[in-house]
């Protein structure tokens, strides 16, 4: 179960802060796209997304988005946002994870991604000795592949409810 164990699982991004992740030993943030920051299907930042990840900023946080999504997508919310992104990351291997960490000159231990999968952001950032903030998804999204991967993390998504806000 370990590899697929959040550092700490919070309901939404506005519940991360930035006292929290500087808590985690956080230098730098790595955001997913879908179901993190915006719908699965929309192209346009989830209410308060934006003002959230300027409050990252401000707080001395470095912040780059990395996700699976294809360049088109990531990159249109990268520029929205005003950061760099790593688009078709292959996540949960740890490439993406660790390019984007090298990206910031920094360490993966110094890094924490943020995310709503099991599968994808916390099982790479496991493999990579990243520290991991697991979010409930925005919204339910319709694919088969969605669907299944829900069915398998529910599990995990239960046991992790009932601990504290970080695991140990």
């Amino acid at each position: 179960m370990g590899l697929f164990k959040p550092t700490a699982v919070k309901p939404r991004i506005e519940a991360v802060t930035p006292r929290f992740l500087k808590e985690l030993g956080a230098r730098a943030v790595l955001l997913d796209v879908d179901n993190t920051i915006a719908t699965y299907v929309s192209h346009e930042p989830a209410p308060g997304a934006p003002d959230w990840v300027d409050g990252l900023r401000a707080a001395g946080l470095r912040v780059v988005i990395v996700s699976n999504n294809y360049r088109r997508r990531v990159s249109a919310f990268a520029a929205r946002f005003g950061v760099d992104f790593i688009s078709f990351a292959i996540k949960p291997l740890p490439f993406g994870y660790v390019r984007a960490a090298r990206m910031l000159g920094l360490r993966c231990r110094d890094c924490v991604i943020i995310g709503d999968q099991i599968f994808t952001d916390v099982t790479g950032a496991n493999m990579c000795g990243m520290k991991s903030v697991l979010l409930e998804p925005i919204e339910p999204e319709d694919g088969w592949t969605f669907r299944a991967r829900r069915y398998f993390e529910r599990g995990l998504r239960e046991k992790f409810k009932t601990r504290e806000d970080v695991i140990k």
